[in-house]
């Protein structure tokens, strides 16, 4: 019996032993599939429906190849990150034999010896842990072939979906085994990749929101898990294409790992250019038709007009191959029907929709050891396109009676621009690209940046959306193909062509900046900015003020289509109301800001970038200071009367969400949280630990720079100790205090939050104590002395004991990415 434990028999009992048997032949693979349906293939295949089994036929032991897992059918919830379509980790793995068992392996791709010497290669694989992830026991053999039963690899979680539910907070789920199946009939064998699927459910509490809100039941999360099983490209050393050495310059993503075999004078970490493979029919011709075109495929889920849009979006990089040399070598087409979308040899960009709106993504899967793309998956939201129409509604009022129905086809028509320039960019990090943040001080410098809709008022003072978004890839995007898909030969011939290429981007003023730099709050880069505009930041701020105005002061009933609740309005206000949040950040970047670049020590030498930190002028600095410290005035933060008098309840059936401001004033319009909201928006960039560290050093190195001390002076200035708000600005006085008090929580949170240095929080630390005396030697009257004496106690407190003081938190701003 498998499994048994054999039991050693003495010699004093030898004699009562039964006589020995031959041992019972090995069954042979014929003998256990027969009646099976067979799929040869890769890894040959036999579909056992009636017990829902599927069994492998392995015969390359100790040959790597790639697994990968995917979500045919998922969970529908953008918190919890479980999308249709989701590819997993891609891992290399082999099989390997011990007695009666097969073994499933993944390598440690991590650390490797790249040598013809195999003790050299061995001695790296023995120091570091690769990981068994299966073993079964081998059912059949013929010869050096052996059949096991996958069905218990297929079962068990391999996508991670239970540390995602359990990471998303909503409780600890596990595989029901009595609820879920291998879908043998789903089984597919091909010569170069398998295709296998379970049905998984998990069982949970079902108590946490996001579960809640997209499962049937809860408790019981049935999704479905896709294994593929694919063959590794063929490492031929005569082939056209090779690997590309990685660039920081390039605007690709890079693979890497630890080479041990490397020489002494060079760095063991390699890292290879992400790109799919592209080789020449004729190598020496400028232009040339390609072996095997890179080929897209469009979700036929996806209905009309977004299917139009979504193709003509995603082919605009056929140009930019085309002037990288490539004859069509890149194409995009509808799914044709009937295929198999989750069948790893398809790129595919997918239609998925979710409970709410969020983020799309573009994932290239390749190949660890050379940087080769196997795979190009995207994923797009679908009610990101929902989230244009409402902001291009919110701006332009088009449902009244006077209203033209130009208005609402201009609403469609930015929506729809989004949709294809937001496929090319998806579609161009399956290509090998990384996000450029920096492309939009040139216009329409790339689709890898985050585009904010290009906003302005016309000639008669109305707001104009009609070039919103921009149309096809950028010079940027010219760049990055040609850099990492130009063909230019080998060796020093290759090297030289890029690294001519790096000279021309960058004598263009092509700049670069990535996610690394560019996300965080306190990002340093003035140039590295998510969802902005124009070449000037101060000026494309004063730009949008204009246009915030404007639409806060036509703002009306006519924003929201007559079959909608009247509730909606304040989900159409907030973007209007926070229409600066993204240029707020890009003026913060500004203040204690400072420029650099990706390079290498070469480029460097050879004057082609330069290295260091160029510090962004104390001037400069100053008018981004002015700008940000004016939106925490009452007079940018107070909604107008024509917007106040028209914000009604949601209606009976419906509930405000996250996509509306907070409210501590049950039903009725909450003006206090939107002012706090505003405000919240300014400081939480302008008082980040890191930026006013950097200030402190600025100033340090240079007195003509901003200082701690000026920075918070200004903002006091403007909140705490302003002159009084005019009688025109409609609960002036309340709303500046809403702001007045995110300033003091803001100043107290930043000394609480530990990641200042010492010396700047001492500097702080004494802004915030004068801060204390002033209010109380200027008391003021009314409800703004109630205010300042409650202030200055909160300070001296916390100053006193920090610990004593239970510091509030703002309610967190709606949210306004991803547009």
């Amino acid at each position: 019996m498998s499994g048994a434990v054999p039991v050693a028999v003495s010699p004093a009992f030898a004699a009562d032993a039964a006589p020995a048997t031959a041992a019972p032949a090995a069954k042979q693979i014929t003998d256990v599939t027969r009646g099976l349906q067979s799929q040869p293939g890769f890894i040959d295949v036999w579909r056992d429906i009636d017990k829902g089994r599927v069994l492998l036929s392995v015969g390359a032991l100790e040959q790597p190849f790639m697994l990968v897992s995917s979500l045919p059918y998922a969970l529908g919830s953008n918190d919890v990150g479980l999308d249709r379509a989701q590819p997993g980790e891609m891992r290399m793995v082999h099989f390997e034999k011990h007695g009666a068992r097969l073994f499933l392996v993944q390598e440690n791709t991590n650390y490797v010896a790249n040598s013809a010497d195999k003790d050299e290669r061995a001695a790296v694989r023995e120091s570091f842990s690769n990981s068994v992830l299966w073993s079964g026991e081998i059912i059949a053999s013929d010869k050096d072939r052996h059949l096991v039963d996958f069905s218990s690899f297929l079962l068990a979680d391999r996508h991670g979906i239970a540390a995602r539910l359990a990471g998303a907070k909503q409780g600890a789920y596990s595989v029901d085994a009595s609820r879920s199946a291998v879908l043998a009939a789903e089984a597919k064998a091909f010569p170069d990749n398998v295709e296998l699927e379970a049905l998984l459910t998990f069982a949970g509490p079902g108590q946490a929101e996001y579960v809640k809100q997209v499962g049937a039941d809860a408790a019981s999360l049935s999704m479905r898990q896709r294994i593929s099983m694919v063959r590794l490209p063929a490492l031929d050393a005569n082939s056209a294409w090779h690997p590309r050495t990685y660039h920081p310059y390039s605007g690709g993503f890079d693979t890497s790992y630890f080479d041990y075999a490397t020489p002494l004078s060079n760095s063991i970490d390699v890292h290879w250019q992400v790109r799919h493979k592209l080789e020449k029919t004729d190598p020496s011709a400028a232009v040339s038709t390609v072996k095997k075109p890179i080929v897209y495929y469009v979700d036929r889920g996806a209905p009309e007009p977004v299917r139009s849009a979504l193709i003509e979006g995603a082919r605009w990089w056929a140009t930019a191959f085309e002037k990288a040399g490539f004859k069509d070598a890149y194409r995009v087409e509808l799914l044709p029907e009937g295929v198999d979308a989750q069948d790893i040899r398809y790129n595919v960009i997918t239609w998925v929709h979710r409970a709410t709106r969020g983020w799309s993504y573009g994932n290239a899967l390749s190949d660890p050891r050379t940087g080769q793309i196997l795979r190009g998956a995207v994923t797009l939201g679908s009610q990101r396109v929902r989230q244009d129409i409402l902001i291009a509604e919110a701006l332009l009022a088009p449902y009244g009676k006077s209203s033209s129905a130009e208005k609402q086809k201009l609403a469609e028509q930015m929506a729809l621009a989004r949709l294809r320039q937001l496929a090319a960019h998806e579609v161009g990090h399956t290509l090998g690209f990384a996000h450029n943040f920096a492309a939009s001080r040139m216009g329409n410098g790339s689709v890898m940046d985050y585009p904010h809709p290009i906003l302005k008022l016309d000639a008669k003072g109305e707001v104009d959306i009609a070039n919103a978004y921009g149309v096809g890839v950028g010079p940027w995007d010219d760049y990055i193909v040609k850099y990492i898909y130009g063909d230019f030969g080998s060796g020093t011939q290759e090297q030289a062509a890029l690294t001519k290429l790096r000279a021309d981007a960058r004598s263009a003023g092509m700049l670069y900046s990535s996610d690394q730099d560019d996300r965080a709050p306190g990002a340093s880069h003035p140039d590295g900015l998510l969802w902005d505009f124009g070449p000037d930041t101060l000026k494309t701020w004063d730009q949008l003020g204009a246009v915030r105005q404007r639409a806060l002061q036509t703002f009306s009933v006519d924003v929201l289509p007559d079959a909608r609740q009247i509730g909606e309005l304040e989900a159409r206000l907030v973007p209007v109301y926070l229409l600066q949040r993204y240029q707020g950040e890009a003026v913060a970047r500004l203040i204690g800001g400072g420029e650099f670049e990706y390079t290498s020590a070469g480029d460097v030498k050879a004057g082609i970038a330069k290295a260091g930190v160029k510090v962004t002028p104390g001037g400069v600095q100053r008018q981004a200071l002015n700008r940000l410290t004016d939106s925490l005035r009452a007079e940018y933060l107070a909604l107008p009367a024509n917007v106040l008098d028209i914000l009604t309840p949601p209606a009976a059936g419906y509930e405000r969400t996250r996509e509306y401001f907070g409210n501590r004033m049950d039903s009725v319009f909450d003006a206090f949280s939107i002012a706090e909201a505003g405000a919240a928006q300014t400081v939480g960039f302008l008082l980040d630990a890191g930026r006013i560290n950097r200030v402190s050093w600025q100033h340090a190195r240079d007195a003509r720079q901003l200082s701690v001390q000026e920075v918070i002076a200004q903002v006091l200035q403007k909140t705490w100790k302003r002159d009084a708000v005019p009688s025109t600005v409609i609960g002036g006085e309340a709303v500046q205090l809403a702001s007045n008090w995110i300033v003091v929580e803001s100043l107290l949170n930043l000394l609480n939050n530990g990641y200042l240095h010492s010396q700047v929080a001492a500097e702080v630390r004494q802004s915030v104590r004068e801060l204390a005396q002033w209010l109380q030697k200027n008391p003021g009257k009314g409800v703004i002395a109630d205010s300042r004496k409650q202030a200055a106690e909160l300070i001296t407190a916390y100053l006193a004991d920090p610990r004593s003081v239970k510091l509030r938190t703002p309610q967190p701003v709606p949210p306004g990415a991803p547009i």
